[in-house]
C-alpha cells in the first residue's frame, strides 16, 4: 500500500484533481486490486488496514427517475427507502450499472463521489460524521482517498442522512 500526499501525487483522477482544486487536505491510498475479491469495499478496507466502518462505498441509485449518489460504509448496505426519503423521493432502486458508469465517468468498483462527469444529488450516510476522516474511492479500483467527512459533504453538496443499515 502506497500513501501519497496531494503534493507527491502526479496526474491523478478527476476525484483527486477536484480535491486539489478545492484546496482540500487528503491522502491517497493505493493498493493492488484483486479482481477475484468478492467486495471492492471490503478489499479496500483490508488492504489499507482501515476499519470497514471508515471506508465508504459509492453507489448510484434511481430515485423517482433521478440518478442519485449514496455514500455508505462498506460494512453495511444501502437502505433504498431511507435514500429516497433523504432526497424527498418516494421510490428508489439501484441504477443500471452501465448508466451509472456513463453518467459518472467512472467504472463500477471505482466510482468516486468526487469529480463525476455529471453532478448528481448526493447523500452521505450520517455515520460518517462520527469519524475524523473517511475513505472513498479516488476514481479507480485500487485507489482510495482519505478526507474529512465535512470536506466530502461540502464538495459534493451532500445531504447527511441515515441511509445505511
Amino acid at each position: 500500500m502506497a500513501k501519497k500526499s496531494k503534493k507527491q501525487q502526479s496526474g491523478g483522477t478527476p476525484a483527486t484533481v477536484a480535491l486539489t482544486a478545492a484546496g482540500v487536505t487528503y491522502t491517497v491510498h493505493a493498493y493492488d486490486h484483486d479482481p477475484s475479491h468478492p467486495s471492492y469495499g471490503e478489499e479496500a478496507a483490508e488492504a489499507m488496514g482501515v476499519s470497514p466502518d471508515r471506508v465508504f462505498k459509492t453507489l448510484v441509485a434511481d430515485v423517482d427517475g433521478t440518478l442519485t449518489v449514496a455514500v455508505v460504509p462498506v460494512a453495511g448496505q444501502l437502505d433504498l427507502k431511507a435514500l429516497a426519503g433523504a432526497v424527498g423521493g418516494k421510490r428508489s432502486a439501484m441504477a443500471d450499472p452501465a448508466l451509472a458508469e456513463r453518467t459518472t465517468g467512472y467504472v463500477r468498483g471505482g466510482i468516486s463521489p468526487l469529480g463525476q462527469r455529471k453532478k448528481l444529488p448526493t447523500v452521505l450516510d450520517a455515520s460518517a460524521a462520527a469519524h475524523a476522516t473517511i475513505c472513498v474511492s479516488a476514481g479507480r479500483r485500487g485507489l482510495e482517498v482519505e478526507l474529512a467527512p465535512e470536506d466530502l459533504q461540502k464538495l459534493t453538496e451532500a445531504v447527511l442522512a441515515p441511509i445505511g443499515r
